[in-house]
């Protein structure tokens, strides 16, 4: 039987127009009111801004309180899913934005090696939120971001030092150094992905157990689901406020960033949705694929650019303009997922707590 399609809320429906009034408010109040910027400042640790930590914290929780973790044991079960993500997040993605980065910015290598450096952080944070808008599969989404976050850990140095300084001296570029230790990357991955997941994990198994699945699933997830939006509209607004005046000084440089991260991002969703669909992966399955390998994270990227070159370093401006360029692209092709959803699913798929983990009980992608 088709799953009923249930009413969007007002914030779920007009979410695009919500996310870019975000954007002009936050780029307005950086711009023209000249105390925002140090104000925000003010509450700074170190590389992390901790105003942008909770608003990240926030956001995820509500989709990774909804993970159904009893079932987190199957997905790692499906061998063919779990190497093509590696493939895609692990060898195409890096390889994809360094040859956009040498491409479109060889005469400018600061701005090179930021757009490197995006590419090679793969996504641990905003990608849960963009697959449950997306109505992707939650427990793959969960799955695949532990193990990305895994790599991340063990191999981030590893590539930094080929991408930057091996690969570029071989093909005649100039070649820079980043100096990251496996702890400061264990840090960042803590703070963006361990703090909402211990969260999201502590919350299900507790309130299953005291009041059950019934009332979880129907009072207490609706209650907190708001939470998403209302967090990633305060993370843009800060995002943009810190970095308004920058904008509007240098757009024609933020456009010359923005087109290859554009470029990058929907290269690789099609592309990662086109693979998973010849593995026979299905809509919900695929959706999470290619939004975890389209997506990036621009916070160790920005924290990286910025404690190895200062703040002040293109290298740094490039990863800022990461996640201007990634929000608005990224929910556009939310929209472009769901109407695929419609277009080639007949909407079977709306109904995300109908399509979890289906495959998982069946059995297939062994």
């Amino acid at each position: 039987m088709k799953p009923t399609k249930g009413r969007l809320s007002f914030l779920d429906r007009y979410l695009t127009l919500w996310i870019f009034a975000a954007m002009a408010a936050g780029v307005g109040l950086g711009y023209l009111v000249p105390g925002v910027v140090p104000f925000l400042n003010r509450f700074s640790v170190g590389t992390t801004s901790v105003p942008i930590a909770v608003g990240l914290i926030l956001m995820m929780y509500p989709p990774l309180a909804k993970v159904r973790y009893e079932e987190m044991g199957l997905v790692f079960q499906h061998r063919r899913v779990l190497v093509l993500s590696l493939v895609q997040n692990w060898v195409i993605g890096p390889v994809l934005m360094f040859a956009l980065a040498v491409l479109f910015l060889r005469d400018k290598p600061e701005y090179m090696t930021g757009l490197i450096l995006i590419g090679l952080a793969r996504c641990i944070a905003m990608v849960i939120v963009w697959n449950d808008l997306a109505r992707g599969d939650r427990e793959y989404a969960a799955g695949l971001v532990a193990l990305n976050s895994v790599f991340q850990v063990l191999f981030f140095s590893v590539y930094s030092y080929f991408f930057l300084a091996t690969l570029p001296r071989w093909l005649g570029l100039k070649a820079v150094e980043v100096n990251i230790s496996m702890a400061d990357i264990a840090k960042s991955v803590f703070i963006y992905l361990g703090i909402p997941f211990i969260a999201g994990m502590l919350t299900r198994f507790a309130m299953l157990k005291a009041k059950g699945r019934e009332w979880y699933e129907r009072a207490f997830i609706p209650k907190i689901s708001p939470i998403t939006l209302v967090s990633l509209l305060f993370t843009i607004v800060v995002m943009f406020s810190l970095k308004g005046e920058m904008i509007v000084q240098l757009p024609l440089d933020v456009v010359r960033v923005a087109i290859p991260l554009t470029v990058y991002f929907v290269l690789m969703f099609f592309a990662s949705f086109w693979m998973s669909k010849r593995v026979g992966a299905n809509y919900p399955e695929a959706t999470t694929l290619s939004f975890t390998a389209a997506s990036n994270n621009f916070e160790l990227a920005i924290a990286v650019a910025i404690a190895t070159f200062g703040i002040h370093h293109g290298a740094a401006f490039a990863a800022v303009i990461g996640p201007l360029v990634e929000v608005p692209v990224l929910i556009s092709l939310v929209n472009v997922a769901l109407w695929i959803n419609r277009k080639w699913f007949g909407g079977v798929f709306d109904n995300i707590e109908t399509c979890g983990s289906r495959r998982i009980q069946e059995g297939q992608f062994q």
